[in-house]
């Protein structure tokens, strides 16, 4: 089945761009779990085709339509963030990058596994998780899992998930995982609930901090003013905005972007993350090639 926008809409970069930890590129088919469904997706010139199980493809569409929150105006949302030269750089560069709407309890543990990670180690350990804690999921002869819930997780407990190798995230998605199943952290009011207080709740979890929080409030619940600042986003905003100065704090940085970038920080700093480490990973591939 295809879902066509008239939207930009650029399937790779939306998958690849560190938001969602479930995705493997199989040929020109991207292969994942979203939401207990094993789909098989890839680009097509008006949006994208899938193949989904176990959920009919057509009952699948508006929640597909609501991971690439296909309901936002793309185009107006540029005519925002590319006020900023270096957005728009970003964004003319990769045109179609969709912000994901991720499932809110599978984004909470995915980003408390983020913790001094790399991007393809969180994928190991969230496939880790749901190989071992949960269900089957057939198609096209291949097989995944869907993500395990709180319970499923609590019961395995921070033995088990130190033996998938989460060493010290282990009891923080342990202990968040009890949080969630005793009504202690309720994602969908956080959901509905202003910004600054979704992640001061959020930071009152063991393992998450200010940019941990950020992640899971702009690509899970609605915070799309968030501005997560990681290492890439921290190296690129002192090159890029404050060259030739004194290193500014984490602090000083969030509160400059959250002023500087708007209503919609969570889509610039989508654009910027994504270019900055696809521009690391160029030089270091021309790098390798000049040596050779």
């Amino acid at each position: 089945m295809e879902i066509k926008t008239d939207q930009p809409f650029d399937l790779a970069s939306s998958l690849e761009s560190g938001q969602a930890h479930r995705w493997r590129l199989d040929g020109d088919w991207y292969a994942g779990v979203v939401r207990g469904n094993f789909i098989k997706m890839r680009q097509t010139c008006g949006g994208f085709e899938f193949r989904s199980q176990p959920s009919a493809e057509e009952t699948l569409v508006p929640m597909l339509e609501d991971y690439f929150r296909l309901d936002d105006d793309l185009p107006a949302i540029y005519g925002e963030i590319k006020q900023d030269q270096r957005v728009a750089t970003m964004v003319d560069q990769y045109p179609g990058l969709r912000v994901l709407r991720t499932e809110p309890w599978e984004c909470l543990i995915a980003f408390i596994c983020s913790a001094n990670n790399n991007i393809s180690r969180i994928h190991q350990l969230m496939e880790r998780m749901s190989e071992t804690f949960g269900e089957p999921l057939h198609l096209d002869g291949q097989v995944r899992y869907t993500f395990p819930g709180p319970a499923e997780l609590a019961e395995g407990g921070e033995m088990e998930l130190r033996r998938l190798g989460l060493g010290f995230r282990a009891p923080y998605v342990d202990q968040a995982a009890r949080r969630v199943l005793e009504g202690n952290l309720d994602l969908d009011q956080l959901t509905v609930a202003p910004y600054q207080e979704a992640k001061e709740r959020l930071m009152e979890c063991k393992g998450i901090g200010s940019k941990i929080a950020d992640c899971i409030a702009v690509f899970s619940l609605e915070k799309l003013e968030a501005f997560p600042i990681d290492v890439w986003i921290r190296r690129a905003l002192a090159e890029w905005y404050f060259p030739n100065q004194k290193k500014p704090s984490d602090r000083v940085l969030l509160e400059w972007a959250q002023n500087y970038f708007g209503r919609y920080g969570g889509y610039s700093q989508q654009y910027l993350f994504h270019g900055r480490r696809l521009e690391k990973a160029r030089r270091q591939a021309t790098s390798s090639e000049t040596a050779q």
